[in-house]
């Protein structure tokens, strides 16, 4: 046989656990709801004047040739300033594309054989892309060149500044696509491509 539930009927039976009883008061703090805030009369009478006030079209037209006649003439703003130029800047400024290409022949004279995928690059590409897998410099994921640049310099990894000069000089020609790391392209594309 199920067992039966027992119900709690007008009948109190004694002995048994009391109720608690509030007073049908609700004791926890609730926030106003916004039907409430809407139909509830101003309290203070600023309040009141703010909101039941309709302004004058008189009105409105005079304060709007107070504030032409008050605001300045529009001045055309100053050119921004460029930028101090760091020491590392100043030095990458000096250096020649003869020196980087001399940079770039000295990095192909440690290799055994010539690189064989990138005869299609351009040599700053090529200077780029062996600056994103220089591993002692830090990640380039997810980070700019320059940026990274200037994180392996305050750290103290002496970063060559043949890469900071060909960095600038891409960025004044407006090369586009240069201060992402190819490697981010590349795994950005491909996580675009997963979803």
């Amino acid at each position: 046989m199920p067992t039966t539930r027992r119900s709690s009927g007008g009948a109190r039976s004694s002995g048994k656990q009391s109720t608690l009883s509030f007073n049908h008061r609700v004791t926890k703090p609730t926030a106003k709801s916004a039907k409430s805030l809407l139909s509830e009369p101003a309290k203070s009478p600023l309040a009141k004047h703010v909101i039941n006030a309709e302004p004058d079209v008189k009105d409105v037209d005079v304060e709007e040739k107070k504030v032409q006649a008050e605001a300045p003439k529009q001045v055309e703003p100053e050119p921004e300033p460029e930028p101090e130029k760091t020491e590392a800047e100043l030095r990458a400024d000096k250096i020649t594309d003869r020196q980087i290409s001399q940079y770039w022949r000295n990095i192909e004279s440690e290799r055994r054989t010539k690189r064989l995928h990138q005869q299609d690059l351009s040599l700053a590409e090529k200077i780029l892309r062996y600056w994103d897998v220089s591993s002692q410099y830090g990640p380039c994921v997810g980070v700019s060149r320059l940026k990274r640049w200037q994180r392996a310099n305050k750290l103290g990894l002496n970063p060559p500044v043949e890469v900071l000069a060909v960095l600038m000089k891409e960025e004044t020609k407006g090369t586009e696509g240069i201060e992402r790391a190819y490697i981010d392209d590349i795994l950005n594309s491909t996580a675009v491509g997963a979803g």
